[in-house]
């Protein structure tokens, strides 16, 4: 009789669902640092409203919620909500300051309309990997 051998190929990392530039990792470690309680990173989302249709939310989060989608990127910590990772998977999240303003910034592949303010967008869900 011969021996079946089977072969475990190692598995590659998981690509990460958002990716946060140096500024944007930047801003999230101040906010972490100056938070008014211990907070375990920002909670990212998207929720129905603006005049495109729909808006980013962020948000201090206190723990990692059981469905949580958790990225680390050059030491900044960004959980994303559920509901919103379809929604968010390739973005890249900037932070950017100007004479005016300063305020983080989604370059989004699933964005298929803004806003002229740039402050809402249409967002069409990335299709699932069910590989």
């Amino acid at each position: 009789m011969s021996e079946i051998q089977t072969s475990v190929r190692p598995r590659r990392p998981r690509p990460k669902a958002v990716s946060l530039t140096d500024a944007a990792a930047a801003r999230v470690r101040e906010l972490m640092a100056n938070a008014d309680r211990p907070i375990v990173g920002l909670r990212v989302g998207v929720k129905n409203g603006g005049c495109a249709g729909q808006e980013y939310t962020f948000a201090y989060a206190d723990s990692i919620e059981p469905m949580d989608e958790v990225v680390e990127d050059k030491g900044a910590t960004v959980l994303i909500e559920p509901k919103a990772i379809l929604f968010l998977i390739g973005s890249e999240i900037d932070f950017v300051t100007t004479r005016l303003s300063s305020k983080f910034v989604f370059r989004n592949p699933n964005e298929t309309d803004a806003c002229g303010c740039g402050e809402s967008v249409t967002i069409i869900p990335a299709e699932s990997d069910n590989a």
